[in-house]
């Protein structure tokens, strides 16, 4: 699959920033267009934030292939996991309205908890670190549930790891602090959400997820089988972890609001956007609800999401002052990429590094059972990359991808060259290519990729 992704998304033309404000967003969209026809995007919503101003709100392709109807800037998608910075949003009001403290232990504020759990805090709940499951194990999508019966069937689940030892994405630990949020506010989760978050921030499309009310502007969710478009399933039940139905014009409202003071103090969004750090003292890319990580050695808030029918993607770059939110209705293609690459057409920045690869020989003769040096240069040709991810993939003649291996947190100057070497011992004859990829950390854009670079004759 990551072949695959690198394969659609590289053969792509990446088209150049243009200093004309209005030559450039026409180059955006194009780029956008060219996208989704590659990854058969039915519908795509966009929004691009430059110092607190709207500089870019668009909708491309259908929200609804049946009706015929146009996406917007006002169709509403479901959100999936970006769902969780509005839990984590929610428990900082509460910490600042002094009813609980992020330390405090979780069961403080439940009702009932299995022994496993005594001890887990709301920290580690908000930045998965908890131990516990990533999905509930009772779950039915077709039946509106109650989160306490969810919740509860995870109860007898061992822990993957004592609290606060290792980083595991856990949806369920998001259902534990919406209802905490409920327990401790006096209200249905959703609605003090609601009320404290979105009202303020004049989100008027945000809700949570819902089949029978009717929602204007809604779009249907899509899915793939083969190479053809069909509806995706239509879940009944509400996931805290990936509950709220939003538009990109709502969510551009909220990213505004992010960077205000009216209800969060500074001190409580640097928390949101702090990462953890595990009791051996090392870190792990989260925060409360938020990836925190760099591209390009620039600072990177984000997060993805993904349900039946729909995917999302929220970038923010505070070093740039720009923001990149992207929402479409397919669940086959992953947002990420293109939301980076649509953000370094307004931040130079964060425009992606030209590289040329290119094998030592493009012929290499080895004998089963001995090992075989894979040689290649990869070169920067234009801007520094830190966090590089050097890469080959060795596959045999049916297609079939038989060994990888990579090399990370390689960093480039301009203009660098570097030479790498692997080794790969064969196991049968045959005749073999390697494919040779660059590309940034977690589901950054690839820099360069190079299929059937170099040919392996086995003996």
């Amino acid at each position: 699959m990551h072949h695959l992704r690198l394969f659609l998304l590289c053969s792509l033309t990446l088209i150049a920033a243009d200093p004309n404000p209005l030559s450039a967003q026409q180059n955006v969209d194009d780029f956008i267009k060219e996208q989704m026809r590659d990854l058969q995007i039915p519908g795509l919503s966009v929004a691009v934030i430059k110092e607190g101003k709207i500089v870019k709100e668009a909708g491309y392709g259908l929200a609804d292939i049946e009706t015929n109807s146009p996406a917007t800037p006002q169709t509403v998608y479901k959100a999936a996991s970006l769902s969780k910075q509005f839990i984590g949003a929610a428990i900082m009001l509460l910490v600042q309205d002094g009813k609980l403290q992020l330390d405090d232990v979780a069961s403080k504020y439940l009702y009932t908890v299995p022994d496993a759990w005594k001890d887990i805090t709301i920290r580690e709940l908000l930045t998965h670190t908890s131990g516990i499951v990533r999905d509930p194990v009772d779950y039915e999508p077709y039946r509106q549930q109650p989160i306490s019966d969810v919740i509860r069937a995870a109860h007898s689940l061992p822990l993957n790891s004592r609290p606060g030892e290792k980083w595991l994405y856990s949806n369920i630990g998001y259902y534990v602090l919406a209802q905490m949020i409920s327990n401790v506010s006096g209200k249905p989760w959703d609605q003090f959400i609601s009320e404290r978050l979105f009202t303020p921030a004049g989100m008027v499309s945000t809700r949570t997820t819902t089949n029978t009310a009717i929602i204007p502007n809604r779009a249907s969710g899509y899915t793939r089988d083969g190479n053809t478009l069909i509806n995706a399933e239509n879940w009944i039940a509400v996931r805290p972890s990936g509950a709220f139905l939003s538009t990109v014009d709502d969510l551009a409202k909220w990213d505004t609001f992010l960077d205000t003071t009216s209800i969060l103090t500074p001190s409580s969004r640097q928390q949101l956007w702090t990462r953890v750090k595990l009791k051996d003292q090392t870190s792990e890319d989260y925060g409360f609800g938020w990836y925190v990580q760099s591209f390009l050695g620039r600072g990177r808030i984000h997060h993805d999401g993904q349900f039946p029918g729909f995917r999302a993607d929220y970038e923010r770059f505070p070093d740039d002052k720009l923001t990149v939110i992207i929402l479409a209705n397919s669940d086959k293609a992953g947002l990420e990429s293109l939301a980076l690459k649509v953000a370094g057409f307004y931040a130079d920045a964060l425009a992606i590094p030209p590289f040329t690869l290119s094998g030592d020989a493009l012929s290499v003769t080895g004998a089963s059972g001995n090992p075989i040096p894979i040689s290649f240069t990869v070169r920067d040709e234009g801007k520094a990359a830190p966090e590089s991810v050097i890469e080959f993939e060795i596959w045999d003649s049916s297609d079939k991808s038989v060994y990888k291996d990579h090399k990370s947190n390689e960093s480039f100057a301009a203009g660098e060259a570097k030479k790498y070497t692997f080794m790969w011992t064969p196991t049968k004859p045959g005749t073999y290519t390697v494919t040779l990829s660059a590309y940034g950390p977690r589901w950054t854009p690839p820099y360069a990729f190079k299929p059937k670079a170099m040919a392996i004759k086995v003996n």
